[in-house]
């Protein structure tokens, strides 16, 4: 392996005039008394947003999220984002979460958060979502409702929400306002305006999540929210059907491992996808080498890519590739080049040779399932798939 020498990010550092941190050359102590001392002059980014001001609050306006995880995705943030922009002096943010929430609700915008943790994403119980919603609407009376308009759950519930209460609705809205919002129409050949409606449907990127402020973060007990009686389901919940996640079309996978050009062995990184149960992506190089089909590859000439998850082995990063994976929450990158490009694009870079680190990581999968007293995943005992052409 190469000895790459690296700054360590604890030395101290001060923070410049456009919010950037420069480390100290030729300092060393604690960064934590560094990071003190220039937040205390409120210097860039080290200053803390401000509270968003609301004085005599007499109105609400309410999003309505499903969490994943203990966490929310970016299309949510950017409807909680929404509500908060519209919200006024005298307005709260109140955030109806089903499921558990450990981001932090106040750096989203939120005033008030009630959350529902026996709610579970991955069991259909629309009715039952239904009513809850109803009766937190009956309790807090919001000016107006907030759901991002996805097919996990949020457009189906924003939907029966609206003809359940007979309220005004906009769908699929791409631009907002304190006065109206936008949407596309006739196949995007029009566009068609309207005052706020009631209920809100946001398309992904209609507002951006980043807010100049932070709200109260106040927690509310889920309490109150009590469906009156006992609910009939329509329908019955068959559960997940299970099916190998190679199978999965990249667009909609959630997790990714992704070979590039470092990867020699394409069984050995076929067997830990396997291990994973992520679906399998590949660079443009490993797919022109015939490693991949080309409906694997990743990048601007390939698929664009959504996964929570990406885990790049031996892919330098050509601009290409990183234009495929912008929309990645966590991105990995495994290289022996510490200073790539795909390293600037990812949350966590290792430095290390591809190879080595498959073969550890399918080490560590088997061992933690052995410890569980978990079988082997049947993706795990799939023979290396032959060379394509």
């Amino acid at each position: 392996m190469n000895a790459i020498k690296r700054i360590d990010p604890r030395r101290p550092f001060i923070i410049t005039a456009a919010g950037l941190r420069r480390i100290t050359l030729g300092e060393s102590g604690s960064a934590d008394e560094s990071a003190a001392h220039w937040s205390s002059h409120a210097h860039g980014a080290a200053a803390a947003k401000p509270r968003r001001q609301v004085s005599d609050p007499k109105q609400i306006m309410l999003v309505v999220a499903h969490a994943e995880r203990g966490a929310l995705d970016d299309h949510t943030c950017q409807t909680i984002a929404a509500a908060a922009l519209l919200a006024d002096a005298q307005t709260e943010v109140a955030l109806l979460v089903f499921g558990e929430l450990k981001d932090d609700a106040a750096a989203l915008g939120v005033d008030k958060l009630i959350e529902l943790p026996g709610f579970e994403r991955r069991v259909f119980a629309p009715e039952t979502e239904l009513r809850a919603l109803q009766a937190c609407a009956a309790a807090l009376a919001p000016r107006h409702v907030f759901v991002p308009d996805n097919a996990t759950g949020g457009g189906d519930l924003g939907r029966r929400y609206a003809a359940a209460a007979g309220a005004s609705v906009a769908t699929h809205v791409v631009e907002i306002d304190a006065k109206h919002v936008g949407a596309y129409e006739q196949a995007k050949r029009a566009f068609a305006t309207r005052a706020l409606p009631d209920v809100i449907l946001l398309e992904p990127n209609a507002v951006d999540a980043k807010l100049p402020f932070v709200g109260a973060g106040e927690r509310l007990a889920g309490d109150f929210i009590r469906p009156a009686g006992d609910i009939g389901q329509p329908y019955r919940d068959l559960g997940l059907e299970e099916i190998d996640a190679a199978q999965v079309a990249l667009e909609e996978a959630d997790f990714i491992v992704s070979a590039g050009n470092g990867v020699t062995d394409i069984g050995s990184f076929e067997r830990l996808a396997g291990a994973f149960g992520a679906a399998i992506g590949a660079s443009r190089v490993a797919v022109d080498n015939g490693h991949f089909t080309r409906d694997k590859q990743v990048g601007a000439t390939g698929k664009t890519v959504e996964a929570s998850v990406y885990i790049a082995f031996g892919i330098s990063g050509a601009v290409q590739h990183l234009q495929g994976i912008k929309d990645c929450r966590h991105v990995i990158a495994v290289n022996l080049d510490g200073s790539a490009p795909i390293a600037k694009r990812a949350n966590l870079t290792v430095v290390g040779d591809a190879q080595q680190t498959i073969a550890a990581l399918i080490q560590q999968v088997q061992s933690a399932r052995a410890t569980r007293g978990q079988a082997p995943a049947a993706a795990e005992q799939r023979q290396p798939a032959g060379v394509a052409a």
